[in-house]
């Protein structure tokens, strides 16, 4: 059952990436552009802060930005290996003038806060969420994971995005999968 399930998700994947409406070349502003995110808080600085969010456009414009995004907090590829990728290669990419790198899952703020901390990853990567999904939609870079009781979710993906403009996008074929969208890889293509 589990290869059954491996094997529609590759193919859901596969046929999502073709219609994706992001693409290298593509304007992540243009793609999203009355899409916000929410910045990872505690839930007292989420009140003190009304609640705010963060417009796509102001995380963008004017910045070298590497964003990779993953199927949720506290999961087992995303905690065991995509996001230590990027905390253990934030010096190098700063050092190629990247000026944010960022998490992104379709959570609430306050579960990424929290999972950000756990991680020890907090000073060195921004973590948003994206808790209707919303941000992802419109990217279609979603999946529906129901059968791990995880619902829609993000692919997991990585993009260096310069000013907006995708650079450079890679998408796993499968939710599991970690081949294409890690901290080394993204390192090496800028």
């Amino acid at each position: 059952m589990a290869s059954a399930m491996l094997k529609r998700t590759r193919m859901m994947a596969q046929s999502l990436r073709y219609y994706a409406s992001i693409s290298v070349g593509s304007d992540v502003t243009v793609a999203a552009p009355n899409v916000s995110l929410q910045k990872a808080r505690s839930w007292d600085e989420g009140v003190s802060s009304k609640f705010s969010t963060t417009p796509i456009k102001d995380i963008f414009k004017g910045k070298n930005v590497v964003i990779f995004g993953l199927p949720g907090a506290y999961t087992g590829v995303c905690s065991m290996q995509h996001v230590p990728s990027y905390k253990n290669n934030i010096d190098k990419l700063k050092a190629k003038g990247i000026d944010s790198v960022i998490c992104v899952a379709v959570n609430d703020p306050y579960t990424m806060n929290g999972w950000a901390e756990k991680l020890q990853a907090k000073d060195a990567i921004e973590f948003y969420g994206d808790f209707d999904g919303s941000f992802h939609k419109s990217l279609d870079l979603t999946i529906d994971l129901s059968a791990a009781l995880l619902g829609l979710r993000s692919h997991r993906w990585s993009a260096y995005v310069v000013d907006g403009n995708v650079k450079v996008l890679n998408v796993e074929e499968a939710p599991s999968d970690f081949k294409v969208s890690g901290g080394d890889v993204i390192l090496e293509q800028i």
